[in-house]
């Protein structure tokens, strides 16, 4: 179908282009997916929407989402932020997939607490091989909290809908970040293995000297080698260290130039250079932030 995307500015336009009815809140919908359903001729098809969306679905929803593509055999929860692309990889028919999606536009949350901290919901960011998957009373914990927001969009919207209706989405998402550290804590020995070949590689790359190429190594370096979104990538690291990636990498490089300042002549420039800093003034900048000292007082006073 080309490479042309069809984009949603709004939940009307959502709704008329997926051919269900008029919405009742023209910030929010909430679409049952067994009343979604398309041929062939849509394989291929690459969707994205100004709104946030938060999607259960089960068995049979095969879609491709960033990097990959992925045929859920059971019921997972995904997260997508506005102007992500998905590209739909099979068709269906009505009924096949059971579950819902919630769309809601960030007008709805805009000047609100959530629309402050929103960007901290990092699983909005996952890709969708990193879904949630929950157990049945942690979907039926999400359900009940649609079931609320279901309500509220068939009442008559007043002064207090916006709060109320908030109030709801921030409770599923403050529920999500609780399943989702519980997904962690059950996958403890694969996040293990992601944290030992994330340390093995951080030593690998300077003992390669590939910083004099290609500068500090980041995030997203790490996080593609491991086949993981740097977002799911950083969160793993943080909730089984208790430390970002980005404390790692700058603490490694701090004690690297902690061996090179007191164990080599190089000038402090060099030294900078060979770490991967394009400007010393970063590394300097980087040094003291991580030990009170400038590099040259640290050589000095030792």
């Amino acid at each position: 179908m080309g490479n042309s995307i069809i984009h949603s500015k709004s939940i009307s336009e959502l709704l008329q282009g997926m051919r269900l009815e008029k919405p009742t809140h023209p910030l929010i919908t909430i679409i049952d997916t067994a009343k979604l359903g398309y041929g062939e001729e849509t394989i291929g098809a690459r969707y994205s929407s100004s709104m946030y969306c938060i999607a259960l679905k089960d068995s049979g929803c095969g879609i491709n989402y960033g990097r990959n593509t992925y045929d859920f055999d059971e019921g997972v929860l995904i997260f997508t932020a506005p102007n992500q692309v998905i590209t739909l990889t099979k068709a269906q028919e009505l009924g096949e997939v059971n579950g819902w999606m919630l769309y809601f536009h960030p007008d709805l949350i805009r000047n609100t607490a959530l629309g402050t901290k929103i960007d901290d919901y990092s699983f909005f960011n996952y890709e969708v091989h990193e879904a949630l998957h929950l157990s049945d009373q942690e979907q039926s914990t999400l359900t009940d909290c649609i079931t609320m927001v279901q309500h509220e969009i068939k009442e008559r919207i007043d002064n207090h809908s916006q709060q109320v209706l908030v109030s709801h989405i921030e409770l599923l998402l403050n529920y999500s970040t609780r399943f989702y550290e519980r997904q962690f804590n059950t996958r403890t020995n694969q996040i293990k293995d992601i944290v030992s070949q994330f340390e093995r590689e951080l030593k690998g790359y300077y003992k390669e000297k590939k910083a004099l190429e290609f500068g500090v190594p980041t995030i997203q370096r790490f996080a593609d080698s491991a086949h993981i979104s740097q977002h799911y990538f950083s969160d793993l690291i943080k909730k089984e260290t208790g430390r970002a990636p980005k404390d790692h990498i700058n603490e490694y490089v701090v004690e690297q130039a902690k061996n090179m300042i007191l164990g080599t002549e190089q000038s402090i420039s060099e030294i900078a250079y060979e770490l991967g800093f394009n400007y010393p003034h970063y590394f300097t900048r980087l040094f003291k932030s991580k030990t009170g000292r400038t590099p040259v007082e640290y050589r000095s006073l030792n």
